[in-house]
């Protein structure tokens, strides 16, 4: 009989956006034979209409709640609970419902493997009380889970020095974006198809260095850029989309959930721009990296590790201009194949599939969670964390000293 596992955390299946549900849709896809999945599903993103039974072999649950923002506790934790009474494995994704797990573990013997998600705490889109919970709830779900994932090695050192817990890497596929060759009507949707640009794909929060990339844009009014996000869902990007309506160079695009059209306009730019700042490995990145784009990323521990120290990063407008302006077409190309190498190595599904796979195996099998000796948890200073850039990793600083 196979092994029972809920999937808890995303907005649901079939995946229209989302780096967890991207996730969820590749996991039910390439384990399906070996495990009975259950995914959890917002009722507020499906409508009547849309909910299905069951999607890939997986079943899927309907719950009435949000799956992202304040409702993602309740959502969270009410997917927890329902999953106790059949799974026997749960593998949560975000640390959200993390206030229930010691209680979990207290009265039950199911498994619980938790992906924290980068520092969700530390991004700026969160209120004083938000990054208060969950910065308490990050702690919950690393004590108290059987096994803790991190996308990106430098949220494992992370969780190292700050819990003393060996997380287990596993990053994002990329691999099911691919070049799509643009039509007479994606030319006449998209006139800038027409001309060299450069691409971001994010959503528009102060964290993603989106105020940065324009404002080094306006500068360079003979280079275009092209930025596809929520523009409408702040005040932040609302602001922002006025201020630079005006700029010829600029193109500033509602989100697109066709990936077709999506491939097309990444897929013809000379550059991709990550402006990201916090979290792990992120969906976007490797995706771009997947199609074979040059990356000029934000300069941080994050985005050194997913592209190995060989893209080119900025940390101001003037590095992004620099960059941007001085580069040939030679220069691109070259760093766009080194970026497809490290994609072909490390970021497809089939290997990320896998590694859960492992997972799940371990998590059945293990009893208590493994330490890191004290000794080890304490060898880097904190010169040596900011001689390597790493200074956010100090274990020992203060949520109330930290931004």
């Amino acid at each position: 009989m196979k092994n029972k596992i809920a999937i808890i955390g995303t907005v649901g299946l079939p995946a229209n956006y989302g780096g967890f549900e991207t996730l969820t849709n590749h996991l039910v896809s390439n384990l399906n034979s070996k495990y009975d999945f259950t995914v959890y599903c917002s009722g507020k993103r499906y409508g009547k209409t849309e909910r299905i039974p069951s999607y890939k072999g997986a079943r899927l649950k309907y719950l009435p709640f949000n799956a992202n923002g304040i409702q993602s506790i309740i959502y969270d934790s009410i997917s927890i609970l329902h999953a106790l009474f059949y799974a026997d494995v749960l593998l949560i994704l975000g640390v959200a419902g993390a206030w229930i797990l010691p209680f979990v573990r207290l009265f039950t013997n199911k498994r619980v493997i938790i992906s924290i998600d980068g520092i969700e705490w530390k991004r700026d889109k969160w209120n004083r009380l938000a990054k208060m919970y969950l910065w308490v709830a990050e702690r919950i779900a690393v004590k108290y889970s059987h096994i803790d994932i991190s996308d990106n090695e430098s949220i494992q050192d992370y969780t190292a020095l700050r819990y003393g817990s060996l997380s287990r890497i596993v990053e994002y596929g990329g691999d099911h974006i691919e070049y799509a060759e643009p039509t007479n009507k994606d030319f006449e949707n998209y006139p800038f198809l027409t001309s060299q640009y450069a691409v971001k794909v994010c959503r528009i929060e102060p964290e993603n260095n989106v105020h940065v990339v324009l404002e080094a844009f306006t500068k360079i009014k003979n280079k275009r850029l092209v930025i596809i996000g929520n523009w409408n869902h702040s005040d932040y990007g609302r602001n922002l989309k006025q201020m630079y309506a005006s700029c010829k160079n600029i193109f500033m695009l509602d989100p697109i959930y066709d990936q077709r059209t999506l491939d097309v306009i990444r897929g013809g730019a000379v550059l991709y721009i990550h402006g990201h700042s916090a979290g792990g490995t992120n969906p976007s990145l490797v995706e771009a990296m997947n199609l074979e784009l040059p990356i000029l990323a934000f300069n941080v521990s994050y985005n050194r590790t997913t592209t190995e120290n060989k893209a080119a990063y900025f940390k101001g407008v003037e590095e992004i201009e620099e960059y941007v302006t001085n580069k040939s077409m030679h220069d691109l190309k070259a760093n766009a194949i080194v970026m497809k190498n490290i994609a072909n190595r490390r970021y497809k599904w089939a290997i990320i599939a896998q590694k859960y796979d492992a997972l799940i195996l371990e998590a059945l099998a293990i009893g208590e969670k493994e330490q890191l000796a004290p000794q080890l948890v304490m060898a880097l200073n904190n010169d040596a964390l900011q001689r390597y850039q790493v200074g956010h990793l100090q274990h020992q600083y203060l949520f109330f000293e930290s931004k």
